[in-house]
């Protein structure tokens, strides 16, 4: 199977999902911190089409803050999901961690299909508002070892104290067990597998090879 026909044929069956928050089918990217989240919201945007770059992408890093590392669902409801469940546009600011203050406003328009990255992706308040939950099967050991190597030791503290928030965080809200797809990169690309009980591998593979990835 060609690559770029198997990361569309994901696309598309994403695309045919019924609405799940106003007319947008809004789709959760979940997995430890170095998973590869972003990297691959990025290549499942573009092949999802649409806009220049493809489908809108909204990265939860730009929600969060240090103060509020998952502290941020009630900021994400007001700015972002009442208004698309509105059918209406959502104005929000996105993070700043170098200034450590949110900058200006951007505004989202309600597309017919919005990803959502991050840890914390698929959690329980957001779930009800998912068309689809997609969880990175990478082991927590070696996404951190990813993330703490990506960002230098610079930011060895804020790695330590992000571990700890992390373990809290999915030991009382996990994402995993309501996943409807796993997604594992392997040394060719990704595979993927969705439904009740999925394993990894059976259902689907794209093959890319650019190195790890970013986030």
């Amino acid at each position: 199977m060609e690559p770029q026909q198997s990361l569309e044929s994901l696309a598309r069956e994403l695309a045919a999902l019924p609405p799940s928050l106003g007319p947008v089918r809004l789709i959760g990217i979940d997995g430890h911190a170095g998973s590869g989240k972003s990297t691959f919201a990025g290549r499942l945007a573009e092949a999802l089409g649409h806009p220049p770059q493809g489908a809108p992408v909204l990265h939860l890093d730009d929600v969060a803050s240090h103060e509020e590392l998952f502290g941020w669902e009630e900021r994400l409801r007001a700015q972002v999901l009442e208004p698309l469940a509105g059918g209406r546009p959502a104005h929000w600011a996105p993070y700043d961690w170098v200034e450590r203050r949110f900058g200006p406003e951007r505004v989202l328009e309600p597309a017919p299909v919005l990803l959502i990255e991050g840890v914390g992706a698929g959690r329980r308040a957001l779930r009800p508002h998912l068309a689809r939950l997609l969880w990175m099967e990478t082991p927590r050991a070696q996404s951190w070892m990813r993330g703490r190597k990506r960002d230098g030791r610079e930011l060895s503290d804020f790695w330590d104290g992000w571990e700890r928030a992390e373990r809290a965080h999915f030991s009382s809200d996990p994402s995993r067990p309501f996943a409807d797809t796993l997604v594992r990169q392997s040394s060719t690309g990704y595979e993927w597998s969705s439904g009740t009980g999925a394993t990894v591998g059976s259902a689907g593979s794209v093959t890319e090879g650019d190195g790890l990835p970013r986030a």
